[in-house]
């Protein structure tokens, strides 16, 4: 399901918070269907990813927003009319360096993230990104450039010693 290597930084460097992307100490990647069962397997992911970099116990808050940015990657950046078992429109990017934890969301749309959450607290939907704000160091967006099509999503969490 995933795959390691400096490469796949290669569309991420635009935009992601200023950190050096050559410093990059470990990386992963996942392709997701548009499914959303998937966010499950990118949980999923995420957990098997974090524990063999000794990271573990940042599980809960990373794999909550992994969680939100990849349901809102499934349900507002795909085509109302995209098949349910296209192949991997959204990919989530694990980076880490010495301090910082990088987890972003690429998917296909170009529109910006709703960055406005509801407010109504109780409501079942609409407060993916205020999460995402509360439990990440930062969070930002950026278009895609060059041959690929869509956006990134990205948060950050700064990792023990910072």
């Amino acid at each position: 399901m995933g795959t390691n290597g400096s490469t796949m930084l290669e569309p991420l460097r635009q935009g992601l918070p200023p950190i050096d992307p050559s410093a990059v100490s470990s990386s992963a990647s996942c392709a997701l269907p548009a499914r959303f069962d998937a966010v499950r397997g990118a949980r999923h992911f995420t957990r098997s990813t974090l524990t063999s970099w000794s990271l573990g116990e940042r599980f809960d808050d990373v794999a909550l927003v992994v969680s939100e940015l990849v349901t809102n990657a499934l349900r507002h950046a795909l085509p109302a009319d995209a098949p349910h078992d296209r192949d991997a429109p959204v990919r989530l990017h694990l980076m880490r360096w010495t301090s910082r934890l990088v987890c972003a969301v690429r998917d296909p749309s170009d529109g910006a993230p709703a960055a406005r959450p509801s407010d109504d607290f109780s409501a079942e939907s609409g407060r993916g990104l205020f999460l995402v704000d509360s439990f990440a160091d930062s969070w930002g967006w950026h278009p895609l450039a060059g041959t690929l099509h869509g956006k990134v999503v990205w948060a950050l969490f700064r990792l023990q010693g910072e």
